[in-house]
Order: structure tokens, then sequence, then C-alpha cells
């Protein structure tokens, strides 16, 4: 289908130079793979202070080298550079580059700023000399000449002599010229290699001339996916129009909402300076009339002295009437006379001795100090969004429940409420906690949930799906809208649900060497003169204290999760679950805690015949002084020493009852640490030795549980100091 001369001018933007706004002449393809003029790209990077780079009189195309480039090529005139002449006579590029020597090293790399992209792309060493030539823009633009005719001049004959040369009627792409008919036949004689040449339609630019074979083999590897993909992709745009119109009609709905809305708070900001203006104004007329009345006192005042001190002059006042006091005869009425002026008299010599002004008159403490509010009105601005909170890594976690805590930077602007979301990925999928099914079903991620208006710094997700990873982001809201949302941080939830606990409050240990924390979910302990005077009694034997503490609940199915922490400076402790009632045999006869059989951390391997029908009554995984120690897998791997690790900074631990397995983890990323085997035959609980000095802290539930009070256990585990003999 032919295009429209409308259809052509629609398409102008796209055929202008993102440089210098104009028709592309000569463009070449960046790396980026946006196309500018060569020209244009040269007087870039001369502006930046690279040296003038080398520009081909034929610039390289994917189609052309230097074996296969027309013999004529050669007579083809350079592009003309006046505008890179120009740039360099301003001065720009002088005393930016020193300048190298073709051997110099290091080899510089010029980088090109893409207007269209906004950044800047390496060129190469080799700078535009690299840059293929963008044939198919010059043959899009040469159409558009053509159709639109906008000052583009007819394509004349190269040949003919003026004043009479004719308009070219046909091109050479073995010349690379533009004739007219007769001087086409002129120069292509019938029977002569030339006659063999090939006749295009005139242009200014011909494609670089190639063999056959060469056409033959592009040909045949020529990208027809790719040509099929533009092609679906032109006809779903075309099959979509009326997509294309409604979002056109809403860009401009936009456009007319901005205008209006642009004009509204220019009203509204008009109007709060109008607002400042006038409590300005209001003020500035209380303060005027506040200095207008002290003027007036001070002026009276002041007046009030002025008159008496005339009043003191020779012939003035008080003065005279003196002298004609004195002149007074009747004695009975000059004393009566006499009291009141002598009285005057003498306040009138003290003022005279002791002078000073009635007012003060510098107005000194009127003076405003206006740094503060100028300061503010200089800052005063428009309402600003809250930045993106950080989230506290330190503090968040997932448990029972996820919980989030944030703060917002010390220069963002404050936020009203916050709104978190949260999203599960693929991966771990199980029972919701809580026993309701997630609502996604879809093989992808799980669309984002949101929490609205959360008015604190830290939030508390439930009903998550365990042994699942959740992704969470958080965003502030003002006046101003939302703000930009956090970097997200993922969380694993635990492989199974949260088994709450507290350490048995009856486990008989002395106060001495064990205490208990409030709430019973820590405890520390410390050895005492009971290890003092076991090691003063002999030399030849390791005296210890052994320490057990149990949960106040037993497990009797399903599977449980927990997780406590251990005090990096504790000497030896051990984590693990139990047998009640082989615990409390356990720790009643020193022989079996020494028993290798049981003890995983030992190496021994008696009873391997029977290990795989008789699972050991009790796991443990032992750690202590920074460390975890981590037993080999099987009895085969006899010769094998444990392996050690860091101490996580919480441990987790998953039982499952049924199976007759326990897992413990890397609380903080739930990475599995060890498994290992545990008879399950009976109630099984958590238990926690001390050797030693030592701490240990359990995992405290997110969510504020009322908890109900629960029965008194019936074990009750004694403790004594424990002689392991060499």
């Amino acid at each position: 289908m032919v295009p429209t001369r409308s259809n052509m001018k629609s398409m102008e933007r796209e055929l202008r130079c993102p440089v210098c706004e104009e028709m592309v002449k000569q463009p070449i393809v960046l790396p980026c793979l946006h196309s500018v003029c060569v020209l244009c790209a040269a007087e870039v990077l001369v502006q930046r202070g690279y040296p003038p780079p080398e520009l081909p009189p034929e610039p390289n195309t994917p189609t052309s080298s230097p074996n296969t480039r027309s013999p004529r090529q050669a007579r083809r005139p350079p592009p003309k550079t006046d505008r890179l002449d120009r740039v360099l006579r301003t001065g720009v590029f002088c005393g930016t580059y020193p300048g190298r020597r073709r051997k110099d090293t290091p080899v510089l790399t010029m980088m090109f700023p893409c207007p269209t992209c906004r950044s800047d792309v390496e060129l190469g060493e080799r700078g535009l000399m690299d840059c293929l030539r963008n044939l198919t823009l010059e043959r899009i633009v040469e159409r558009y000449r053509h159709t639109i005719s906008l000052g583009s001049m007819a394509v004349m004959c190269q040949f003919c002599k003026p004043p009479q040369t004719l308009e070219a009627t046909k091109g050479c792409a073995d010349c690379r010229a533009n004739f007219c008919n007769e001087c086409f036949k002129l120069y292509h004689p019938w029977g002569t290699p030339r006659a063999q040449h090939e006749h295009i339609l005139p242009t200014h630019s011909f494609r670089p001339k190639v063999t056959t074979q060469r056409l033959w083999s592009e040909s045949r590897s020529l990208p027809f996916r790719f040509r099929d993909k533009i092609t679906k992709e032109m006809n779903y745009v075309l099959g979509n129009q009326e997509m294309v119109q409604a979002q056109i009609t809403q860009v401009e709905s936009a456009i007319a909402q901005t205008e209006v809305n642009s004009a509204v708070a220019k009203e509204q900001m008009n109007q709060c300076v109008n607002e400042l203006r006038g409590v300005l104004a209001e003020r500035q007329g209380g303060l005027s009339k506040v200095i207008e009345g002290s003027r007036s006192q001070r002026a009276e005042a002041l007046n009030s002295q002025l008159s008496e001190k005339q009043s003191l002059l020779e012939n003035a006042g008080l003065v005279t009437y003196t002298q004609e006091l004195l002149k007074e005869t009747d004695q009975p009425c000059f004393v009566q006379a006499a009291r009141v002026t002598h009285t005057r008299l003498v306040k009138a010599i003290d003022n005279l001795q002791h002078f000073s002004l009635s007012a003060d008159p510098s107005f000194r403490h009127f003076h405003m100090d206006v740094s503060r509010e100028l300061k503010l009105l200089s800052g005063m601005d428009f309402i600003q969004a809250p930045l993106a909170p950080v989230i506290d890594t330190q503090k968040t976690l997932a448990y029972d429940q996820l919980y989030l805590c944030w703060r917002l930077p010390q220069d963002s602007a404050p936020a009203w409420y916050y709104s978190v979301e949260y999203q599960r990925k693929v991966g771990g999928s199980g029972p919701l906690w809580g026993g309701v099914k997630s609502e996604s079903t879809g093989s992808g991620n799980s669309p984002w949930q949101r929490l609205e208006e959360v008015g604190g710094t830290s939030a508390v997700i439930d009903r998550l799906e365990m042994d699942s990873v959740y992704v969470l982001r958080v965003r502030g809201c003002n006046k101003a809208g939302y703000g930009e949302c956090s970097e997200e941080v993922y969380l694993h939830t635990p492989p199974a649900p949260v088994l709450p606990f507290c350490l048995d409050s009856r486990w008989g240990l002395h106060a001495e060497r064990i205490a208990l924390g409030k709430g019973q979910t820590y405890a520390r302990s410390v050895p005492g003169l009971t290890l003092l005077q076991a090691a003063d009694r002999a030399l030849t034997s390791c005296h210890l204290t052994s320490d057990l503490l149990v949960a106040d609940v037993s497990i009797t199915q399903g599977r449980h999760y927990w997780a406590c922490s251990v005090e990096p400076g504790s000497y030896l402790v051990k984590v693990g679950v139990g047998l009640e009632s082989k615990l409390q045999e356990w720790f009643h006869l020193p022989q079996d805690m020494a028993s290798p059989r049981y003890d995983p951390d030992s190496g021994h391997d008696s009873g391997t015949e029977d290990a795989q029908d008789c699972p050991p009554p009790f796991c443990f995984l032992t750690m202590g002084m920074g460390k975890i120690l981590l037993p080999k897998c099987g009895a085969s791997n006899a010769s094998a020493t444990p392996l050690t690790a860091p101490l996580p900074p919480r441990l987790g631990l998953c039982l499952d009852f049924e199976r007759g397995r326990v897992t413990f983890y890397d609380a903080h990323s739930l990475r599995v640490l060890w498994e290992g085997t545990v008879d399950c035959s009976a109630p099984v609980c958590p238990a926690f030795c001390f050797i030693g000095g030592g701490a240990l802290q359990l995992q405290e539930l997110i969510a504020n549980r009322s908890t109900e009070q629960t029965p008194p256990r019936r074990v009750t585990i004694q403790t004594r100091a424990t002689n392991l003999c060499n």
C-alpha cells in the first residue's frame, strides 16, 4: 500500500535528529540503537572536550567492507564540516583535552550523551568510526521529502553542462551518480561493461554496491523471525486502534485536568500568600500602634521636663514668681506662700544637680529580629510527599507473625500514616496459618496485599502461609499523597506452626546456679561455689555442673517450630528435644549422660546395629564460645570430625512428631544447619542443658495473645552436680 501524504507527514517527528531538531542527514546508529546526524555527533563530542573525531567520507554499513565497496567511492566528496569548524574556532576544544599521540596509552574511550535515552553510551576507542550508517532511515527521509516536498530540491543530472542542466531520471548504483536519459545513454553505451550497471531511482544517498554472491548470502541470513515479529507487533497495534484512541482520550483529559488543577493550585498558592500578607499587615499595624503609644508617652514626659527646665530661666516661670514673692512685706502671708515655693525650688535644685531624662528616646527595645521568620519564609515550599522509608532489618523478623519496623530519613517530610504492602513469592507452599486457604491459585506470585493507614512505624501481619517467602515494602503518605516505596525485604516464614511455651518454673535447680527471668523465657547459668569445691577435691577429674531445663509443654503430634538465642559468651549450651521420661533418667544417672549411644556429638558408633530400629531418645546440638558444633551424618563416617560453624544470632528448631525428625535452622535465614532423628513413641518436649556458665533467651511471640494458665506439669526434673571422669 502506498502511503498517503497525510500519513507521511504524520511521521515527521520520527525523522528528526534529537540534537539539531532537523531532518537527519547522514544518520549513524549509536550503540544504544538511536540515530543522530554524524556532524551533530562530532559537534557534541568536541563540545565535551574530546579531540575532533575522524569523519570518513563513507561511514560503515552492515553490508559494506573495504573489499566490496564501489571503486568510484573515492570520488564522492567528503561531508561538509562547516559546523564542526565553527565549534573548533570558538575555542570550546582548546585547553579542554591535552591531546595524545597515536601510540600513547591508555586508550581514550569516548562517551556520547545520547539525548534520546538521556544516558552516556560508550563509543569505543575508534569513536564514530565504529558506528554504522542508518541507510534505512536515509531512504525513509528521501521518500518523505519526495512526498511532502518540504524544501527539497529536485535531483539534477550531474553530467549536464550548465545552464542547461536537466532533472535526473535515473541513478547508477555502480557509478554512484544521477543521470538524465541522454547522459545515461552516453555514459552507459550498449555493449560495454557499463551497460551492466544497476540503475535505480535518482537519490542523494546510494547504498553500497555488493557482489551478487554476497547479496545472496546476506539474503539467506536475513532475520526473518525478527521481521515477522515486527509485523505481528504492528498488526497488534493496528488491531487495537480503539484502545489507542481511548488512551489518547485519557491523555488529553489528563492534559486538560493538568491545566485546571495547575490553575487551582496557583489560586490556592496566591490565597495562602495573600493570607500571609494579611497577617503581616495586621501585625504591622499592631506593632505600629505600640510604637506610637510609646512615642506619645515619652514625648509627654520629655515635654513636661522641658517645661520645668524652662521655668528655671532668669526671666520666666518659677524664678520670676519667686522674685515677686520675696517682695511680700506681710510676714504671715509670706510664710504661707513661701512653703510651696520652697518645696518647688528644692526639687528643682535637686533635679538640676542630678539631671537625667525623664524618658529614653532611643527606642532600642523596639528593634525586631526576623531572621527566624525570614528563614521560614525563604524555606516556604509546597508540601512534599514523604521519602522512601528505611526498613530496620535488625528488628524485622518472621515468627508466629510478620513484624515489620521502619523509619523515615532525617530530611524527609513527615508522614500522616503508612501503607504496608506484602506479597507471597512463588516457592514455599503449605497450609495457611489459622487454617484459611490462600485465594491465589495461579502459578505466579500472589497479588499485592495492603495494610492501609498504619499509624506508627511498625506493623504486624498475620494469617500468612507457612514455609513461604514474602516480600514487603512500605511507603508514607501525607497531604501531598503517597511517597516512594522503600526497598523490598524478603522474609521466610517458619516451616511449621510456632509452639509457644515457657521454661518450667519447677525445675528444682539451685537458685545459686540458675536464674529465670521475668516471664520464664530467659535463663542464666552461673557456676557457683559447688564447682569450685568439686575442683578443689580432686585434680584428676573434670568436675562440671550440668543443669537441665525443659519446656512447660509436651508435644504428642504434628509439626512444631520454635526459636531461641544463646549468648555468644556462653561456655557450653545444649539445645534440642527429648523424651520427657528419658530426660529425667538421663539427668538423674550421670553415666547415661556420658553414654555415646545417645549423644550425637560424641562420634561413638556403639549401637549402630539397632540405630535404625531404635532412634535416640533425645537430640541435641552443642554450642558455646561463639561456635556451634554440627555432628557428622551417619555412623559410617566415624573417621570424620564434626564441623564447627559460627553461632547464628537465633537458632530455630522444627520437630516432626510423626516422622520422628528434628531439624535445626538458622532462624534469621531459615537455612538448614543439621537434621537428626529422635524417638517419638512418647511425649517429647524441648530441652536445654547448661554446662558451665551461659545464658539463653526464647524467641518471644510477636502477637499479643492472652495466654491461659497452663496446668502444673506432672514431671519435675531435679539437678545435681555431675562428675565426668576422664
